[in-house]
């Protein structure tokens, strides 16, 4: 019984389990590691982004006989040309819109509030359901505008220590770049054998896992951004670039992040024109249609083979266990495991089907 593959998995995951336990009981030891990796998380994450985003161009220039320390400044010369760029194309539009949102800022709530006083009003006409869900919202309305100083200190100083930290991103952009080829040699020198060719393949699909999964994801995303820029922009909708920026952002986020990213645009229309809800709904449903019938099969393909059903799963236990991080890092994190875990399964049988073979000769 102790060969089976199901009782040796138990009794990893039971040891898994014992081990996580005790950390928890202990975990006031590690928290200096705790703050340590927190400072280097964001940096790491946008320099890793970065890195395999860029990665492929590096490739090309080095196949073109570019010399390592070339090819990783003129990735860093593109990088800051297509921020400079955007900033010049993009940037004043988007300082006008923002202008003009801050402008109309106390019309936008006091209509607000003028649709919430109305509701209110006539809440004893409403369902039960309804109104207590009305009186919660009221509630949670006033708590964050309670709030809402101390929020707008903490927003501050989160802000300049985001600044602070994606200053480091371009150090580990550029190691990255410069060393990436040792990090599966590295770690494969202590194994030897069958297990040093197992670790090497699955550190090889790992590293395709997730830059197939990066470069797809951003190149969906920006489609997405630009098919509802234009159709935010025929519908006559205000503040659409602002929005279309949010959508793209937003879609990065497997599956619940293209409907995240229509809320502020229902919320405008329904400031701006309440008919424009239609239209903002026809937009965000042709996008998403064109994008998981059209873009994402192409891009992507079949990359991660993960079903809708195991994505929302992940999402919803990832953002119970980690906030924002866990919905964000929780669907590749998963293609990972299931990375490793199909390795290892191919492994074990190719295992397997060498000792079926060697007993059939015998």
């Amino acid at each position: 019984m102790t060969k089976k593959l199901w009782f040796q998995a138990g009794v990893g995951i039971l040891l898994a389990l014992l081990i996580i336990h005790f950390f928890i009981d202990i975990k006031g030891l590690f928290s200096p590691i705790g703050i340590i990796l927190r400072a280097i998380f964001l940096p790491l994450l946008v320099g890793g982004v970065l890195f395999y985003l860029t990665e492929p161009v590096q490739r090309y220039l080095e196949k073109r006989n570019f010399p390592r320390w070339a090819s990783i400044l003129s990735v860093l010369v593109l990088i800051v040309g297509v921020f400079w760029g955007l900033s010049a194309m993009v940037g004043p539009m988007i300082t006008k819109q923002v202008n003009s949102f801050t402008d109309n800022l106390p019309q936008i709530i006091e209509e607000a509030q003028d649709t919430v006083s109305y509701v209110l009003d006539r809440r004893d006409e409403l369902p039960e359901f309804l109104e207590n869900a009305i009186e919660d919202a009221r509630d949670r309305v006033n708590e964050i505008a309670l709030g809402i100083g101390g929020g707008m200190v903490n927003f501050i100083t989160g802000f300049f220590q985001t600044i602070f930290m994606l200053v480091l991103a371009p150090f580990f952009l550029v190691y990255m770049l410069k060393d990436h080829e040792r990090f599966t040699p590295f770690v494969s020198q202590f194994f030897s054998g069958k297990k040093k060719a197992f670790v090497i393949n699955t550190l090889e699909d790992v590293n395709r896992t997730i830059s197939n999964y990066v470069q797809g994801q951003m190149l969906v995303s920006i489609c997405v951004g630009i098919m509802l820029l234009i159709g935010y922009l025929i519908i006559g909708l205000e503040y659409a670039l602002i929005l279309a920026i949010f959508g793209l952002f937003m879609n990065l986020i497997p599956f619940i992040g293209p409907w995240i990213s229509v809320i502020p645009a229902l919320l405008i229309a329904l400031i701006q024109d309440p008919k424009l809800l239609i239209g903002v709904g026809i937009v965000m449903l042709v996008a998403q249609q064109i994008e998981s019938n059209f873009i994402t099969p192409n891009i992507m393909g079949k990359t991660l083979d993960i079903h809708p059903l195991t994505v929302i799963t992940v999402i919803l236990a990832a953002g119970n266990l980690a906030g924002f991080v866990g919905v964000l890092l929780g669907v590749p994190l998963y293609a990972v495991g299931k990375t490793i875990v199909k390795n290892i399964y191919e492994a074990r049988e190719k295992i397997r089907e060498a000792a079926t073979s060697d007993v059939a000769e015998e």
